[in-house]
């Protein structure tokens, strides 16, 4: 899934946009009318779409009504209309927020931002490139998601939650498998051997996983 859809007929702003927000992580895709965006969202789906008004052929309002009939993805509509009507309209057809172009590209991220906080963060945990959801238990990697097993998840869900903390290899085979379970703590190395090929750019240099020499590991 797409974590932000850019729906925007310039393309030197959309490209910028794009840009800004691959740095901050996320994993964004583009599309430059009304009709594109309906099409990559039905085939793609995104948690955010930020939706200009003004778009050749079918426009931003239409867009957002007719995601609107099924669907209450948050929508951020951009648009250089500064009108009070065009507000309202596009508040009332359910958009989330409404910001005036040109924008500053700092609020841009914090108004995107506080809508990923305020409709996610119950449910999920971002740090850079990973995304943690814990409602269905997923996790992505620059927006494609990464194949783990359930221990692999609950290992790394407790490793981020405690991020920056270094645990000892007993509390998280304990926490992980349990004081009663017949496996050995070998498994705990294996599994983070298998996590670090899977979430590290350089697994045999590791810079998000480490080793606390003489206690356990740490996320950092």
């Amino acid at each position: 899934m797409t974590d932000i859809l850019i729906v925007e007929d310039n393309r030197e702003l959309a490209g910028l946009l794009r840009d800004f927000l691959e740095a901050e992580h996320y994993h964004v895709a583009v599309a430059g009318d009304g009709e594109q965006a309906l099409e990559l969202f039905e085939e793609r789906g995104a948690r955010l779409i930020v939706l200009d008004i003004m778009l050749p052929g079918t426009d931003g309002f239409a867009v957002c009504r007719k995601i609107r009939q099924n669907d209450n993805t948050p929508i951020l509509i951009v648009s250089a209309r500064t009108g009070k009507e065009d507000k309202l309209n596009g508040l009332l057809l359910g958009a989330d927020d409404y910001i005036e172009k040109p924008y500053d590209i700092d609020i841009m991220l914090a108004k995107i931002k506080g809508i990923f906080k305020r409709r996610y963060s119950t449910d999920e945990i971002i740090e850079d490139d990973l995304t943690i959801r814990k409602t269905d238990r997923t996790v992505y990697k620059d927006g494609e998601p990464l194949s783990l097993t359930a221990k692999e998840f609950d290992l790394l869900l407790l490793l981020v939650e405690e991020k920056g903390k270094a645990m000892r290899k007993e509390f998280i085979f304990n926490r992980i498998w349990g004081v009663d379970s017949f496996s050995e703590q070998q498994t705990l190395t294996v599994h983070i051997k298998r996590l670090r090929e899977k979430i590290e750019k350089n697994p045999k240099k590791p810079k998000r996983i480490l080793t606390v020499w003489g206690v356990g590991y740490k996320f950092v």
